[in-house]
């Protein structure tokens, strides 16, 4: 009976801190209101408390856990070819879909400052925290293990949108796992949010 409750050796307690914390952090902005500006609490939600925790309890460099420029050319390459790759179809999404439309056309208003704070913040909590933390203990499956949070907190969003985020999100992780920095996955989706905005609010074609 004695090893039944004897879980010290069968967790790493690493591992439970950034899950637990990712998911409540998550669901915390969902349903919270910690300011009265939005972009504030996801930037405090998303990166300060988790750079709070590597910093004081993990006690650790945030360059391991993707803050930093990594390998910048294989970074700017695979930046830009995204980039050129997702642009098109992007655009097609954005003025086919009307649930996109109706729902990123009022959203023009939050472009540049907002958004570029917003998204540093959530790539550093799934690119960089999650990621690099999980790769410790399970290696390139922490790719996969990062997306389907991610995934999941798009839920209220266009379906369409929702449902290419598992993959989006495995393709922004292989990205910051290849270049050891979320910084790269972080212009993509500044891009990829941007774009289309632009395009649902009209302003492209």
């Amino acid at each position: 009976m004695k090893n039944i409750f004897n879980l010290k050796e069968r967790f790493d307690w690493k591992i439970a801190v950034l899950t637990v914390v990712s998911t409540l952090v998550i669901l915390i902005e969902r349903y919270n209101s910690l300011t009265s500006w939005e972009t504030l609490d996801r930037f405090l939600l998303f990166f300060v408390i988790p750079m709070t925790i590597t910093l004081f309890v993990f006690k650790e460099n945030p360059r391991d856990y993707g803050f930093q420029l990594g390998d910048w050319r294989a970074g700017l390459v695979l930046t830009g070819l995204s980039i050129l790759l997702i642009a098109p179809i992007l655009y097609i999404i954005a003025r086919s879909d009307p649930s996109m439309k109706n729902y990123y056309d009022w959203q023009l208003r939050f472009l540049p400052r907002q958004l570029m704070v917003e998204l540093f913040a959530w790539e550093f909590l799934f690119r960089g925290w999650l990621l690099f933390g999980y790769a410790r203990k399970f290696g390139p499956e922490a790719i996969w293990l990062q997306a389907v949070p991610f995934a999941l907190a798009h839920l209220g969003k266009p379906e369409v949108e929702t449902l290419s985020t598992i993959f989006g999100g495995f393709v922004f992780g292989w990205i910051a796992y290849r270049t050891r920095s979320f910084l790269y996955p972080f212009i993509i989706h500044f891009f990829v949010s941007s774009f289309t905005i632009v395009v649902a609010a009209g302003l492209i074609g």
